[in-house]
């Protein structure tokens, strides 16, 4: 997928030291119980790989066209955990801090959301995050989804600051 500004593509070898990077930045982190050492995001890459090879699809790698730097990840993911709406298709981004604030997130997320739409034939898109990210859930509105509820989040203790999450789908 293409985008004025972006590639989206799938992870090469070399992507894991920038995403490495960018999941031990406490900031980018921050909506997430915790940053992922660099045998969490090396185990993290290989579930993206098999989840390709299961799916067909999954998180692309977002980069730059122009200078080809790798600037963070998008695309889709199938939540299998413990929920009323799962399993689903989930999309999701992260993005190095760096790259914030340039709508990068939106117009991958929003490339990626006509793709799973309209050659994957997805018939519904989950997307959620912890309501306390209200500039992820920002990007969420902007991609044209809608907000559907919240829920406590199963993997994540009751008391923690992080449980509670907002619910957002997009329906073709």
């Amino acid at each position: 997928m293409e985008t004025s500004r972006l590639a989206l593509r799938q992870w090469e070898p070399q992507d894991i030291v920038a995403c490495i990077e960018m999941n031990l930045d406490t900031e980018v982190m921050k909506f997430f119980p915790s940053v992922l050492t660099k045998e969490q995001t090396i185990q993290f890459y290989d579930r993206v790989q098999k989840h390709f090879i299961d799916n067909g699809f999954g998180l692309y790698v977002v980069e730059n066209k122009a200078t080809k730097e790798f600037l963070g990840y998008t695309g889709f993911m199938i939540a299998t955990f413990e929920a009323a709406f799962t399993p689903c298709v989930e999309i999701g981004w992260r993005f190095k801090k760096q790259n914030w604030g340039n709508g990068y997130a939106t117009e991958a997320a929003t490339a990626c959301l006509q793709y799973g739409i309209n050659t994957l034939g997805f018939d519904k898109i989950y997307s959620f995050t912890s309501t306390l990210n209200l500039k992820s859930e920002n990007v969420m509105k902007r991609i044209g989804m809608s907000k559907t509820g919240t829920f406590s989040h199963p993997k994540i203790e009751k008391d923690h600051a992080l449980n509670l999450h907002v619910i957002y789908t997009y329906e073709k």
